[in-house]
């Protein structure tokens, strides 16, 4: 018996559509091939969660299946046998994270049709990988990366493929007890495309292509995380004939900074400061992704105090703001002094003014993460 959609994404049947895509990407980013190279069970659940939001993505499919369930899909279509291959399903991984970064021209439709019923084949796709500082990731960044795609040649002529006919297709009729069934399949003279190379130059392969390559300009919006994969419409290898070319698909990894820590769109930093400057008070300079800026230091500030300052993490990918830049401040304790410091302190053992007087403002540790994680 199938897995419940709904249950495979964890979600319930009341949530919204941001909800579900929410849900699914989550789901795609733990269970994504490159996270978990030669899991078998990752991929079975990465292939799932994608079939999943085929569904529950499209609200005219998940309002069939809301009455129907499973068997509103059964004998045909990607909800009934899982027909979608990877490349389809990092097509739609790609969407998910990067809808804007393809343009207008690309993810048509594989096996798309053109005028004429005739079947216009789709090239494959590239995949790279992008590595970003976490100060691109932060404010967004647009990079230019060269890439060795397939592309036309120049002085390829096609004719129409003698055994399809032009269509892509051929056809095939044959008697059962049920009567006569026909059915359609890809032409393996052109591959589908409709059309066969009639002259080609020299540096063409057999499909009338030659390696080009090329630099193209990646928009990646702020907010992305390790793991993501963005496409690019139409930047893959071209497709003969009329074909509509592939995606470059591009897989975001992240460089670890020196200071800052992320969590979601929030950034940590430790802030370490002297006995004496925990005491007296005054200003550190500390990094953010938009530079160093310079914080208050209250007289008496203790270890453990978290500072947060507004709005100075990671940007929403989904456009909700910003997160914020968590300062953990500690106080470093000298671990040798020398005489004379050691006597001020053995007197200061007796002054009630440095015995710990904790205020029911000062929140205890598990009360800071509580506040941390809110």
């Amino acid at each position: 018996m199938k897995q419940d959609y709904y249950e495979i994404l964890g979600v319930s049947k009341s949530a919204s559509a941001a909800e579900i895509k929410k849900a699914y990407r989550k789901k795609a980013i733990e269970f994504h091939p490159d996270k978990n190279p030669g899991d078998a069970k990752a991929e079975d659940m990465f292939k799932k969660a994608a079939e999943a939001y085929e569904i529950l993505g499209n609200e005219d499919k998940r309002a069939k299946y809301d009455q129907f369930g499973h068997a509103a899909f059964e004998g045909g279509g990607f909800g009934g046998g899982g027909s979608m291959n990877m490349d389809d399903i990092f097509s739609q991984f790609g969407d998910i994270f990067g809808s804007a970064f393809g343009g207008g021209g690309g993810f048509s439709g594989f096996g798309g049709f053109g005028g004429g019923g005739q079947r216009r084949v789709k090239g494959s796709n590239l995949r790279i990988r992008v590595k970003l500082t976490l100060e691109e990731v932060a404010n967004g960044v647009e990079k230019k990366v060269k890439v060795r795609r397939k592309v036309q040649a120049d002085g390829v002529t096609y004719k129409t493929c003698p055994t399809c006919n032009g269509n892509g297709q051929v056809t095939k009729i044959t008697n059962t007890i049920l009567g006569r069934m026909q059915t359609a399949a890809t032409c393996s003279t052109c591959g589908g495309a409709g059309q066969s190379i009639d002259k080609r130059p020299s540096d063409a392969d057999a499909q009338g292509l030659r390696v080009q390559e090329e630099t193209v300009s990646i928009k990646i919006p702020a907010g992305v995380e390790e793991g993501m994969q963005l496409k690019v419409g139409g930047k893959g290898n071209d497709a003969p004939g009329n074909g509509i070319a592939g995606d470059l698909l591009v897989a975001i990894e992240t460089e670890e900074h020196e200071t800052l820590k992320r969590e979601g769109d929030n950034l940590h930093y430790d802030l370490y400061i002297s006995f004496s400057e925990a005491v007296l008070g005054g200003s550190k300079e500390i990094d953010t992704v938009t530079g160093k800026v310079r914080i208050k230091l209250e007289p008496g500030i203790q270890s453990g105090k978290i500072l947060r300052l507004r709005g100075k993490g990671v940007s929403s990918i989904n456009g909700y703001g910003a997160g914020d830049l968590l300062v953990h401040v500690n106080v470093w304790t000298p671990k040798e002094l020398n005489r004379e410091q050691k006597e001020f302190f053995e007197r200061m053992q007796s002054d009630d003014n440095f015995a710990p007087k904790p205020e029911k403002s000062d929140k205890s540790f598990f009360e800071k993460v509580k506040d941390m994680f809110s």
